[in-house]
């Protein structure tokens, strides 16, 4: 029988993202994906400044940054009023659009070229968990096979066969609601960044490539408990005429489809050596477009907990903190998804009005927008300590620190396999405090970042976040301060 360290049920960018994690740490593994071809119709069209922080902190950005557009602002529930993501504490304060399908190709490439294994038009369709491994099942192009492995991790979406026969729960609600949308030609496009918004419904008209554009929007009639069929293309028509009064030459649809506001959460991100991310850990309404965003960011915060396990150096309990991190972001979007998709699916007077006031509100309140911007760039993510006297960096993500008199950035330092030691004392008081599975570069930060001012030492994890940081003045006292820190994260 076939052996992996790691099978990966799913390649989308999810798993594609997650195999990477897991070559970077020497890890064998396979993705098993049912379609043969990638899919030309993109779900997502957006990366946001977080994503495009993890693309940075392992050196492939630039790939992105050389064909996909910059859109420096973002919305929350269509609202008028833009989030300004210049606010933010990032060099990358802004979206990247490009649509999935051609993310999806590059995380491929990216993925096969560091050693990752992916089979097209093979499927996972059950396993069997042992003590000590997983066998699972896969149906291939030249018929059944297993492959046993170490783990098995479930980025196969929503319906996801692994997260079912793992017998792990998916609560929430049922959709009640259905958004449509519609790739075309226009042959009279609106303006960029097209959004209307009144009594007859909404619709964001966007640039596609090839001369395309996508249509999405919500209207009055969109409840439903029951599938109507699928969106036609008179139907596609009338709903952007109720809304706009034009249809803008539409004309050859590639793809009609209609969206809703299902909305779950699993349970269990980890059962024994069974994992889930992305749309087989949440579901909710594509709102804001950060549906492929915070499965990536799962992947990143997976890939190197349980490259440490396999590899033997994660302390008592670090891959159970996957569950602990990512569950409690994805409440967190479970609940900004649900207030968005509020005013998105309302259309009373009352709805249109509390929609003004807070378009109003992001408008004239900078701090309000910068907030709300955080939760839909995924900047403002951190996982709480639960240590009371853990330093209040503890958890937060590591912002785009540069050092003076160099072109080094903190994203150029991370690494997969290592965490990273800032030493931002004067003297280098730290600088032989370098191992195995740490790396140290000393600096001081170029610029003031909240919180860091007074900030001596921090110790970062492989995915960005802060593990621990001091503020000791003595050399002596910090040193040994270090040291614990650093045998606490290495299980020493």
């Amino acid at each position: 029988m076939e052996k992996q360290q790691v099978v990966i049920a799913g390649g989308g960018p999810v798993g594609l993202w997650l195999a990477a994690e897991l070559r970077l740490n020497g890890i064998s593994v396979t993705v098993l994906e049912e379609r043969t071809e990638i899919d030309q119709r993109s779900k997502a069209l957006t990366m946001h400044p977080r994503s495009i922080e993890l693309l940075a902190s392992r050196g492939i950005d630039q790939r992105f940054h050389d064909e996909a557009p910059k859109i420096p602002t973002g919305h929350f529930a269509n609202l008028p009023s833009r989030l300004d993501f210049s606010l933010l504490d990032t060099p990358f304060p802004y979206t990247l659009f490009l649509p999935q399908a051609r993310t999806e190709e590059l995380f491929e490439e990216y993925a096969r070229g560091l050693g990752a294994t992916v089979r097209r038009g093979h499927r996972v369709t059950g396993f069997t968990e042992h003590a000590d491994s997983v066998t699972v099942q896969v149906a291939g192009e030249q018929g059944p096979y297993a492959i046993e492995a170490e783990y098995l991790a479930g980025c196969d979406g929503s319906r996801s066969t692994v997260r079912e026969r793992a017998g792990i729960g998916f609560p929430g609600t049922p959709f009640n609601f259905l958004g449509w949308l519609g790739d075309v030609a226009l042959d009279n496009p609106p303006p960029l960044a097209f959004n209307q918004f009144n009594e007859h419904g909404g619709v964001l008209v966007a640039p596609l490539p090839g001369n395309r554009w996508r249509l999405a929007g919500t209207s009055p009639d969109g409840g439903a408990t029951e599938w109507p069929g699928d969106l036609t293309m008179d139907e596609l028509r009338q709903k952007t005429v109720a809304i706009t009064g034009d249809d803008f030459g539409m004309r050859d649809p590639s793809w009609l489809s209609r969206y809703s506001n299902t909305t779950r959460l699993a349970t269990e991100y980890r059962r024994g050596r069974v994992l889930l991310a992305g749309d087989a850990a949440h579901q909710h309404f594509p709102t804001g477009g950060v549906g492929m965003n915070y499965g990536m960011q799962d992947a990143h915060n997976l890939g190197w907990k349980l490259a440490a396990a396999l590899n033997g150096w994660a302390p008592e309990g670090l891959l159970d903190t996957y569950h602990t991190e990512r569950h409690l972001i994805g409440a967190q979007l479970e609940e900004h998804s649900r207030a968005q998709t509020l005013l998105l699916t309302t259309f009373t007077p009352e709805a249109l009005a509390m929609r003004s006031l807070t378009a109003q509100m992001i408008a004239a309140v900078p701090e309000f927008g910068r907030i709300l911007a955080g939760k839909i760039s995924a900047i403002g993510i951190g996982y709480p300590s639960d240590d009371p006297a853990a330093h209040p960096l503890t958890g937060t993500r590591a912002p785009g620190l540069t050092f003076t008199g160099t072109d080094i950035t903190l994203f150029g330092l991370l690494r997969a396999n290592a965490y990273l030691l800032l030493d931002l004392t004067a003297d280098g008081a730290l600088a032989d405090r370098a191992q195995e599975r740490i790396t140290v570069h000393g600096g001081s930060p170029d610029r003031a970042h909240d919180g860091w001012d007074d900030v001596r030492a921090a110790l970062i994890r492989p995915d960005g976040h802060v593990a621990r940081a001091w503020t000791e003045q003595d050399d002596a006292k910090l040193g040994a301060a270090v040291d614990d820190g650093i045998a606490a994260v290495l299980g020493r």
